[in-house]
């Protein structure tokens, strides 16, 4: 099931105060919510509220609890191996001064924004959004990278025209995370 509250992102930025305690709140009512209603795990998909996420997790040891983006870079650091290369694609600039950190310092990073792309996706025009996500990936692909690691949510639906593209393999935060919980859940 899904459980949409659009106006975390939004009262955060707003509230000045980071993730504070109501903040927090707000995600342990809505993993309560969630369990509630029988859901044998909890994928959250906003990066920001890293801590909040945690604090939801440390609670239920009993069942898988994930960041947006862990998965995805736990296969990028299997992808990269010895000597592989990640690009990282974002189209919200702000991913790119956060996210780098969660990948291991040993991986090869290299990062590009789909500059424009979120603006067309918001616009409605999702050829446009994953045209520059490809042209991004290209550049990458220039750079050496061996694999290619998009961002955000909103992007996965690019992962085919970036595939066909560059022909390197595409991790996306969804289906990495899917996968995960399949395995922890022993499906």
């Amino acid at each position: 099931m899904n459980l949409l509250d659009d106006s975390l992102s939004a009262d955060l930025a707003r509230s000045g105060t980071g993730l504070d305690a109501a903040m927090h709140q707000r995600f342990e009512a809505l993993a309560a919510y969630a369990e509630g209603t029988g859901a044998q795990a909890i994928l959250f998909t906003c990066s920001a509220f890293g801590a909040c996420i945690e604090a939801v997790a440390n609670k239920r040891p009993y069942m898988p609890v994930l960041k947006p983006n862990e998965a995805m870079v736990a296969e990028a650091r299997a992808l990269a191996g010895a000597q592989g290369r990640i690009g990282l694609i974002a189209s919200f600039a702000p991913t790119l001064a956060s996210m780098p950190s969660e990948f291991p310092a040993d991986i090869d990073l290299r990062t590009a924004l789909a500059d424009g792309a979120l603006d067309a996706l918001n616009a409605g025009d999702g050829a446009q959004h994953d045209a520059m996500v490809v042209n991004a990936a290209r550049q990458l692909k220039g750079q050496g990278c061996t694999a290619i690691a998009l961002a955000q949510f909103s992007m996965a639906r690019a992962r085919q025209a970036v595939l066909d593209s560059v022909g390197l393999p595409v991790l996306t935060t969804p289906d990495s995370a899917v996968r995960l919980l399949r395995r922890l859940l022993g499906a």
